[in-house]
């Protein structure tokens, strides 16, 4: 499989299916109705090819607080080829990642982020692009469900942080998410 440019949807969902993760409940929705909401969700906030197919495989290896479907970590280079290595290795560092240790480098502005890979017990490098791009995914993932889930008051300030730090779209849809927050 190659990495071109505009990816089709439906090969990414079809993949999905073969892994036979698409009916997975997950949030009140499936595992592939997020996954798809995700990805459009990015894509409305003009996230680049790669960014919006990481965004749709964004918790394939089960993340802290989904471990319902994982991809086992020794497919991630077909993985990898399907989707580009920039988009693989940001999915891999949204399910990877200690969420403290992601949380901990929100406010920090510096050329390369360590988060703690809750996998290994390593490090995940990334450079200041690539954890705004993984701001960026946690943030539309978070939003994609929040309302259905009822998790309105996960982390409020550091989201909030996130949100700000993003500023843009991301603010703005973290913004409009919040105003239907029940008892706002």
């Amino acid at each position: 499989m190659s990495t071109e440019t505009n990816m089709p949807l439906k090969t990414m969902t079809d993949y999905i299916v073969h892994l036979g993760a698409a009916k997975l409940p997950h949030t009140r929705t499936t595992y592939l109705a997020h996954a798809a909401g995700v990805y459009n969700d990015m894509r409305s906030w003009n996230g680049d090819d790669e960014l919006c197919r990481a965004a749709m495989f964004h918790s394939i290896y089960g993340t802290e607080g989904f471990q319902d479907f994982t991809l086992p970590l020794d497919q991630r280079a077909e993985l990898r080829a399907m989707i580009g290595e920039r988009a693989e290795l940001l999915a891999y560092a949204n399910c990877a990642m200690d969420r403290a240790s992601f949380f901990d480098q929100v406010g920090n502005f510096k050329d390369q982020y360590m988060i703690r890979d809750r996998l290994s017990a390593e490090a995940i490098k990334l450079s200041r692009a690539e954890f705004e791009d993984l701001m960026r995914l946690h943030l539309c993932d978070y939003l994609e469900q929040v309302e259905r889930s009822g998790a309105w008051d996960y982390r409020n300030d550091d989201i909030r942080t996130v949100a700000e730090r993003l500023g843009g779209v991301a603010l703005e849809s973290y913004r409009e998410t919040f105003r239907r927050e029940p008892n706002n």
